[in-house]
């Protein structure tokens, strides 16, 4: 094994006896929209983020006002350095919509989202129900019915 394996061998068993190890952030994707008008916006909220412990990059989409960060810092700090550098700024709040059952339905369609997106919303089940219409004919002299016999 050698002197160097044994001594670290030694030190790794000395340092976990007594700690208790942190677990382990997961990385993440962060998607932000932030209102951002010019080249000074975009490199004021990089460098914000990018100052962020955690991340490890940051990308931005000045056309569809999206900031995409990648790393180990936990969505809600993201948000509010985003919002220290004084622009506006929220989780981003769109999704393709084709992910969507009607995605032109009210509240669902926004004229400001980026082309292919429409505003993520969760819509109740009481208003998503179809009601049928159902022939009483054809239940009347259907095999389950005990009554069919008599009819005829």
């Amino acid at each position: 094994m050698g002197i160097s394996g044994t001594l670290e061998y030694l030190s790794d068993l000395m340092a976990s006896s007594g700690h208790k190890h942190k677990k382990r952030k997961q990385m993440q994707t962060v998607e932000l929209k932030v209102r951002m008008d010019c080249d000074g916006c975009e490199l004021k909220v990089k460098n914000a983020l990018s100052s962020l412990s955690g991340v490890k990059s940051v990308e931005i989409n000045r056309k569809q006002q999206k900031v995409t960060v990648t790393g180990f810092a936990e969505p809600q700090k993201v948000l509010k350095k985003a919002k220290s550098t004084g622009k506006r700024a929220e989780i981003w709040p769109y999704v393709p919509y084709n992910l969507v059952a009607q995605p032109y339905v009210a509240g669902t369609y926004d004229k400001k989202a980026p082309p292919g997106y429409v505003r993520k919303v969760d819509q109740p089940a009481a208003t998503s129900t179809v009601t049928r219409y159902e022939d009483p004919y054809t239940s009347m002299f259907s095999d389950d019915n005990p009554n069919a016999c008599s009819i005829m």
